[in-house]
């Protein structure tokens, strides 16, 4: 290869210490965090990425290291063991590990959002106690059983059941494309409590139960995926299993609201995840633009490249402040539904437009793995299905915005 291809190699695990483009100054608290993140995710993470997309292999000792640094309690209150972190923040550090390692990203963007967020938004102080510090720490992952084979964006039409058996219910059933399925320590898994409020609504008569690993929750083969190969991906079973009635989460028959309110602040981080990538491979496609000359200068110059670069760099920034608008809401208070469908949509297809411009902008090179833009654009497919699809996303902006004008 000539020698500017080594060059651009060589910066494309470069140092991220700039605050990329941030309009706002960051607080203390998060430049303490994100500053010894960044040098970790450089020097422990970033060099073995290209090699655990080849091999799959998950990244116990990783995850384990982010679990110290209070990485995997994100949102989790101190006395849990947590950070305690608002939404900003995590949205920030979501970026930023995404920007280095989708696979590890969306590791960290769904044990903290799903199966530990699920727990913060519908757990009793008692099943806090229990289950939060474990996860917090990283001692345990946590996996969200919610998506079947016969339910993926109709969810509420789950076919799981759980049967009370008075100081106990009884779960049965089966989940599809379960983030950490094999490796996760406690799970939170939905089922239907209640056959006959079905017949009212589908969303009706579901309850989420939180089970740590057990002999009876049986994983699947993990899944051959598109991307995020070092992420864990596996359907799960299970028969006649026994889960202690205190550990129903939230109201009986009543988790379809709850698992709601999840789905909404997941898309927050799944919105940061998209851009993460896409700005990490917009970095890649600009450095390379500005080394690589045709017919007598960079290629930067052409207005064929450069206007690419012109859309990548709005679009990806219009999709940060979507993102950072959402987790502002959340942190306020206030309703961020919309916002964070918003987030979600324009996050996950921005980037994964971008990380295609990135491919075309570095032509061959770009197919190939070493410039590892490839692996980004298969990473962010992703995100345009996990945590609800952009078709789901675009019911849920549009019946949330129409509300202001019903009468």
């Amino acid at each position: 290869m000539p020698c500017y291809s080594e060059q651009v190699k060589a910066t494309i695990q470069a140092d991220n210490r700039r605050e990329n483009g941030l309009w706002f100054e960051l607080t203390t608290d998060q430049k303490a965090l994100l500053g010894p993140l960044k040098d970790f995710l450089k020097t422990e993470v970033a060099p073995g990425a290209i090699e655990r997309d080849k091999t799959g292999v998950f990244p116990h000792e990783i995850v384990r290291q982010l679990g110290a640094m209070g990485v995997l309690g994100m949102q989790v209150p101190e006395q849990y063991g947590g950070a305690a972190l608002d939404t900003v923040t995590m949205a920030l550090i979501t970026e930023e590990i995404a920007a280095v390692d989708g696979s590890l990203c969306l590791t960290v963007a769904s044990h903290n959002s799903l199966c530990t967020g699920h727990i913060l938004v519908a757990g009793n102080a008692e099943q806090k106690a229990k289950f939060l510090p474990d996860l917090a720490s990283g001692t345990k992952l946590g996996a969200w059983g919610l998506t079947e084979p016969g339910s993926g964006s109709d969810a509420a039409a789950l076919k799981s059941k759980a049967v009370d058996k008075g100081d106990h219910f009884v779960l049965s059933g089966s989940k599809a494309f379960i983030t950490q399925g094999t490796v996760a320590g406690t799970y939170v898994l939905l089922a239907r409590s209640d056959q006959a409020a079905a017949g009212r609504s589908s969303a009706d008569g579901i309850s989420a139960f939180v089970v740590s690993a057990d002999p009876k929750i049986i994983p699947g083969k993990p899944e051959s995926k598109l991307g995020l190969h070092s992420s864990d991906t596996a359907a799960l079973n299970f028969e006649n299993l026994a889960v202690p009635s205190e550990n129903l989460l939230g109201k009986r028959g009543r988790a379809f609201s709850d698992v709601m309110t999840v789905l909404s602040g997941g898309r927050i981080g799944i919105g940061a995840m998209g851009i993460g990538l896409g700005r990490s491979a917009l970095e890649i496609a600009a450095k390379y633009a500005l080394e690589r000359e045709q017919f007598g200068e960079p290629i930067a110059n052409k207005q064929a490249i450069s206007f690419k670069i012109a859309e990548m760099a709005t679009e990806l920034e219009a999709a940060r402040l979507l993102v950072l608008k959402a987790a502002t809401l959340k942190d306020a208070g206030k309703d961020y539904t919309l916002a964070a469908s918003q987030a979600k949509l324009k996050g996950s297809v921005e980037g994964v437009k971008a990380c295609d411009y990135a491919i075309q902008i570095l032509g061959g090179y770009g197919y190939v793995q070493d410039y590892e833009v490839e692996r980004m654009w298969r990473d962010a497919r992703l995100t345009r299905i996990g945590e609800g699809t952009d078709e789901v996303q675009h019911l849920i902006i549009a019946r949330e915005y129409l509300k202001q004008f019903r009468h």
